[in-house]
């Protein structure tokens, strides 16, 4: 999409965009067949259950979560193996939803700055309705495909990204209009979704599908189709940055030192891994620029700062190579 198609996308009329939408509101399309609407017939008599009856059933529901990604774990270890390449080589991650769909993807791109120590924009959440929408509820804004679309021009995403649209019934027009504008200026797609595919199609090159079942609640996803989207982006996110060297054995090495509690994580990293004592743990992470990976480094391998750097930029920041190419 070129720059002029991307002014007339911003430029759409509100009153254009108010007309559309009232024309979906009175025109709903029938949903019931969907998995995630359907009633869930071990909850029939949830307004009937003791308490601990409740919290019970909660628990062995919750259960199919795991089943679920196990059965789509081929699919989740390929989204990692290319948004890793595409991170690897100048792209973004961007998760994009609607509701709670769009909340968890915010959410986790919003973890990644303080964990890895990733810029801002190299993973981010996008939300229909913006920052509000993670405050208050604006579900209705989802029904436009070609807001999602706008979306994407709006971060001008290009053939170096990865984007991942998430909606756990799998009509979001917004998910869909986001994922197919996406596509064409040839970014990675992948689509997250709670129903199966002879359901709901879409048109992406990984498709993830987390089976878990009616909810509870029947209709309600933020429940088990919440919970399995968090653990999916977990592992999306998480795998996605061991590939790129920012982790070193189980430890958080680029853990950003911007409290107490991290710069405390940032000295038992340092201790664990080494001979050192706190306190000169602590001085060496001061000489390193606060930065757990170049510590380890510098202590290893005896180099300064400067060359510890130089060394790393060689291998990528992966720490691990760094170290055996001068064992």
């Amino acid at each position: 999409m070129n720059r002029e198609q991307q002014n007339e996308d911003a430029n759409i009329h509100p009153s254009s965009l108010l007309a559309k939408r009232n024309e979906v509101l009175l025109h709903p399309s029938e949903r019931g067949h969907l998995l995630t609407e359907q009633v869930n017939p071990e909850s029939l008599n949830l307004d009937q259950l003791s308490t601990i009856e409740l919290v019970e059933l909660f628990n062995r529901e919750d259960a199919n979560t795991i089943a679920a990604i196990a059965k789509s774990k081929m699919q989740i270890a390929e989204a990692i193996d290319r948004t890793a390449h595409a991170l690897r080589h100048g792209g973004r991650l961007f998760y994009i939803g609607a509701g709670t769909s769009g909340r968890l993807g915010v959410l986790d791109a919003a973890e990644c700055p303080p964990t890895f120590c990733t810029p801002p924009d190299l993973v981010q959440g996008i939300i229909a309705g913006g920052a509000g929408a993670l405050l208050q509820s604006s579900e209705g804004l989802e029904d436009l495909a070609e807001d999602g679309g706008t979306a994407i021009a709006h971060h001008h995403i290009t053939q170096l990204d990865v984007v991942v649209g998430i909606t756990a019934g799998g009509t979001t027009p917004y998910v869909h209009g986001a994922l197919q504008a996406a596509r064409q200026r040839g970014a990675t797609t992948v689509f997250i979704a709670c129903v199966p595919a002879d359901q709901v199609g879409a048109d992406v090159d990984i498709d993830i599908r987390l089976l878990v079942g009616p909810e509870v609640l029947a209709g309600s996803t933020r429940l088990k189709a919440g919970t399995v989207t968090k653990l999916v982006l977990n592992i999306l996110s998480t795998g996605t940055m061991v590939k790129l060297g920012k982790v070193y054995g189980n430890r958080m090495i680029e853990v950003a030192v911007t409290n107490r509690k991290l710069h405390d994580r940032a000295l038992r990293i340092l201790q664990d891994l080494t001979d050192l004592s706190r306190e000169e743990a602590g001085y060496l992470l001061e000489q390193s620029g606060r930065s757990v990976k170049l510590s380890l480094l510098m202590h290893w391998t005896g180099f300064g700062k400067e060359e510890s750097d130089r060394l790393l930029a060689t291998h990528q920041g992966n720490l691990r190579q760094a170290v055996l190419s001068i064992a």
